[in-house]
């Protein structure tokens, strides 16, 4: 795996994650992608010949909607999600009120809320839109495949919060190819 097209091209040639991308794509929320360990834990697991199955850990899906910012509204999703498919661990949230737990300006779309995430790596997101599978990647996915793990900018601000959730997550333990900067 090196390339955008080659991790869209693995996406697309995994059953399980087509078909929660094909739950979320069901909603029509606006502006709404699958991120985080969805993405970053498959390929993490096959850059280190494991073969993936369905996901393990929450399946991130985000959106952005300024109009309808009722946090009630994401839990209706979720639940939605998890009556349609209870065994995965869905978790829904609104980008546009993500900034007031956050502590940081107004977010304008999803983009530029996955730029506020803490690493590189876990900022990438994917969506099923019209039958056509997109890529959301505002730092790129170099580091993902390089299995390099650092932060973002936002997050190399805040280091120690930021080394408390390395060492909350210990991915080294799952993953012992990762170069982790901190």
């Amino acid at each position: 795996m090196r390339t955008e097209q080659d991790l869209l091209r693995f996406v697309e040639g995994q059953p399980a994650m087509m078909d929660a991308l094909r739950q979320v794509e069901a909603l029509e929320l606006p502006d709404c992608w699958i991120g985080a360990g969805f993405i970053r834990n498959a390929v993490w697991d096959v850059l280190h010949g494991r073969p993936w199955q369905e996901p393990q850990s929450d399946i991130d899906v985000v959106y952005f909607d300024a109009v309808a910012t009722d946090p009630s509204l994401a839990g209706r999703y979720e639940a939605f999600l998890k009556k349609s498919r209870p065994a995965l661990l869905w978790s829904v949230k609104n980008q546009a009120t993500m900034h007031l737990q956050n502590g940081d300006a107004p977010y304008c779309d999803t983009a530029d809320a996955l730029r506020f995430w803490p690493e590189r790596c876990t900022a990438i997101a994917v969506r099923l839109f019209q039958g056509r599978l997109d890529l959301l990647a505002p730092f790129g996915i170099d580091d993902l495949i390089a299995l390099r793990v650092r932060p973002t900018p936002k997050f190399a601000l805040r280091l120690p919060l930021y080394q408390r959730r390395l060492k909350a997550k210990n991915w080294g333990a799952r993953w012992p190819r990762l170069s982790v900067e901190d």
